[in-house]
């Protein structure tokens, strides 16, 4: 399989100005994660590409909000990670 090419999309329902940033249930088929940023100049939007780039041991710039910039839904693309491991790694947050 080229490494390149392999990408995952991750649905997920955030939710600004938590606490602390931390992902949650999922429901459905989205992930609901918690973002300590607000919804101001884009800095909830930098707080999830951080948390997916650290969760995936990626640079951030393989992560990309390809849905819903200035939604709570969203549709995030990593670059380099396997679907299948998706849940793995998201499942060992809980």
């Amino acid at each position: 399989m080229d490494e390149a090419k392999t990408r995952a999309r991750i649905k997920v329902k955030v939710q600004p100005r938590a606490k602390s940033t931390a992902l949650g249930e999922k429901v459905g088929d989205a992930y609901k994660l918690r973002l300590a940023a607000p919804p101001v100049d884009g800095k909830a939007n930098e707080a999830c590409v951080r948390f997916f780039a650290e969760r995936f041991g990626v640079a951030p710039s393989a992560v990309r909000i390809v849905q819903g910039l200035s939604s709570r839904m969203k549709v995030v693309e990593i670059e380099g990670i396997d679907p299948a491991n998706v849940e793995r790694i998201l499942g060992h947050e809980r």
